[in-house]
């Protein structure tokens, strides 16, 4: 019984995965309900989409997208390219990661930009498809 409860509080006291990430890189991927060309599809995401990836199964993996849809994708349409996506009307993106630093950019609601890296707590740098580089409000986008 000892033994038990040692590997029971050592599995808890583990650290919890972090969350896999990737992007759509096909012009456009098709979403299906199953793991299967013979599913029904269900709906189509656009290049460079995040998605959280939830199961990978031989060629397919089920996903979960920023509106919280879970669907089924094809593995030869994602690529390790790391972005999020703006979920927020607009989303100011700005020369350092401060509220009040200069404005780099704006970018619009489903905007996808690529994650480059961590910045101060509640920040993350991106870059836009154009090049400019900034940082946003982690609450004003998704993917991370």
């Amino acid at each position: 019984m000892r033994r038990f409860a040692f590997a029971l509080v050592a599995a808890w006291a583990l650290p919890a995965q972090a969350l896999d990430y990737r992007s759509v890189e096909a012009p456009v991927a098709v979403m299906y309900d199953s793991p299967s060309q013979k599913g029904k599809k269900l709906y189509l995401l656009k290049q460079y989409a995040p998605v959280e990836v939830v199961v990978r199964l031989d060629g397919w993996t089920k996903v979960r997208d920023a509106e919280g849809s879970l669907a089924w994708v094809e593995n030869k349409t994602l690529g390790e390219r790391r972005t999020v996506v703006v979920t927020a009307a607009r989303a100011d993106v700005r020369q350092a990661d401060k509220a009040d630093a200069p404005l780099a950019f704006e970018a619009d609601k489903w905007v996808a930009l690529d994650y480059l890296e961590a910045a101060a707590p509640g920040w993350v740098k991106v870059r836009h498809k154009d090049g400019a580089t900034g940082f946003v409000r982690a609450t004003q986008i998704w993917g991370l």
